[in-house]
């Protein structure tokens, strides 16, 4: 197995345990240590610590105004380092015990560390060049798998719910892949997908893969604030512009200079705003409200939809000249009923963390996970986080049962009687289909989606082309073969 796949196959909070025991193997050194960047803390945080063998669980935060040591050293010049004989090495600090020799390499994400490895052992000179050398790979493969892990965690602290599971469907991996290629750019990203299917979950993680992690992240809710003060909260203003202005405030894009402004439910816009929204993407510039002179911000737009930003242009919503500079770079988050396999997981992860939160140890019943797979779950990920929430909170007994589950989802059976929503879709996707001549590529330039994803749904749904409609495209191409 190699070093990515065993770092890959790691559990939850488990990756940098695996990680320093890698190291060690590698190199023969007797003792290691990793360390991440923690913005909260100013400081390289030592995540796990091994010595002699031995984890050591003794919290530690290297700040500047300490006697800092080799690892801040290596984390603020972003270059590996070899202390031979630290006896003669001024910047060797001691911790916990002393060691002769040390080897320290940066761990590199997008350019920039954010974190060090390092190997030691307790007499001089157990470590050389090639053990740095061997370090240094070692990290360089780490990296973004690292990351990835950083990210989860955040996205766990900040939302509550997971980025990355383990075992989640292709779908979501291929959201997880486009997600990390797109973050590095400054590029305009938007986000497509039904309510409650983590657009949000995303974009926080685009800003956290991105160079611009260490800087704001500013939400601005398009269909939640006010159109008369939605110019004024986004693009600032000066005192007196307006009756109640008596000071002058700077607006959430200057807020999110050098780092990313998240556009929630762009479509909701206002179109009055929008050139002036258009303008500051492509230029930085824009004006606040009742100032003379312009202001400027260097930030990241990103925007999320539930609704195609197409249709909106159709129907007039929407300036077709902004929906195509934000449509340079988007990634579609599939609903939770086309990544249906996913239930189980996310299930089983809310009831857990729920149950832990109330200390009451309750737990879901394989049946009642599948009475949850059941369901068409229109509200998505959302609906099922507060769903479970819900059936951990009244629950009587120490498990759930399916029929636990259905009392609580208002479901009388596992059998659905009358329409589903699949039902529904299935005819809405015919009809758009019958308007376009089933013409595939028209149908997914209409739904603002790729051939691929409107053959995807065609499948699920069970939708085949009709026999009149192949019929006629095989006589269009033998009358083009003559």
């Amino acid at each position: 197995m190699t070093v990515a796949d065993r770092l890959h196959a790691a559990k939850p909070g488990t990756i940098e345990a695996e990680l320093v025991a890698i190291a060690l193997e590698q190199t023969g050194a007797e003792h290691g240590a990793l360390f991440v960047w923690d913005k909260e803390a100013g400081g390289l945080a030592l995540v796990h610590h091994v010595v002699g063998g031995l984890t050591v669980t003794l919290p530690r935060v290297v700040r500047k105004e300490d006697r800092a040591g080799i690892a801040l050293h290596v984390y603020e010049t972003d270059e590996p380092y070899l202390s031979a004989d630290t006896s003669r090495d001024p910047l060797y600090t001691r911790y916990l015990i002393d060691v002769g020799a040390i080897a320290a390499a940066p761990i590199r994400y997008q350019r920039r560390p954010i974190g060090v490895l390092t190997v030691s052992t307790r007499e001089p000179r157990g470590v050389t060049a090639k053990t740095l050398a061997t370090l240094t790979q070692l990290a360089d493969t780490a990296a973004p798998l690292l990351r990835r892990a950083q990210v989860d965690k955040l996205s766990r602290a900040a939302t509550g719910r997971p980025l990355m599971i383990k075992g989640l469907s292709p779908a979501w991996h291929e959201v997880e892949r486009k997600l990390e290629l797109a973050a590095p750019t400054n590029a305009p990203i938007l986000i497509r997908g039904e309510s409650g299917t983590g657009k949000d979950l995303v974009a926080r993680a685009i800003h956290w893969n991105s160079r611009r992690a260490e800087r704001p992240y500013v939400v601005v809710n398009c269909a939640a604030i006010p159109e008369t003060l939605l110019e004024s909260i986004l693009f600032g203003h000066v005192k007196g512009a307006f009756t109640g202005a008596a000071t002058s405030a700077a607006g959430y894009l200057l807020e999110a200079h050098r780092g990313t402004c998240f556009f929630d439910e762009i479509g909701a816009l206002p179109r009055v705003l929008q050139p002036k929204l258009l303008r500051a993407v492509e230029s930085g510039c824009f004006r606040p409200v009742g100032a003379r002179v312009d202001s400027s911000s260097d930030f990241r737009l990103v925007a999320a939809t539930n609704e195609p930003l197409s249709r909106l242009v159709q129907l007039g919503h929407f300036r077709a000249d902004l929906a195509f500079r934000l449509d340079g770079v988007a990634i579609a988050v599939p609903a939770l009923h086309e990544r249906v396999e996913d239930v189980p997981l996310l299930a089983d992860y809310f009831a857990q963390r729920f149950a832990r939160a109330c200390e009451s140890g309750v737990t879901l019943s394989p049946d009642a996970i599948l009475a949850l797979q059941e369901r068409d779950w229109p509200g998505n990920v959302r609906e099922l986080k507060h769903m479970v929430e819900r059936i951990i909170a009244l629950a009587e007994g120490p498990s759930i049962s399916a029929a636990d589950v259905r009392a609580q989802t208002g479901a009388r059976s596992p059998l659905r009687s009358g329409p589903t929503r699949d039902d529904h879709r299935r005819a809405q996707l015919e009809d758009l289909l019958e308007s376009v001549a089933w013409d595939t590529s028209k149908a997914a330039m209409l739904l603002d989606v790729d051939r691929t994803t409107v053959y995807r749904r065609m499948s699920r749904l069970g939708i085949a082309v009709p026999v009149r409609r192949l019929e006629k495209r095989r006589g269009q191409g033998d009358s083009h073969a003559h």
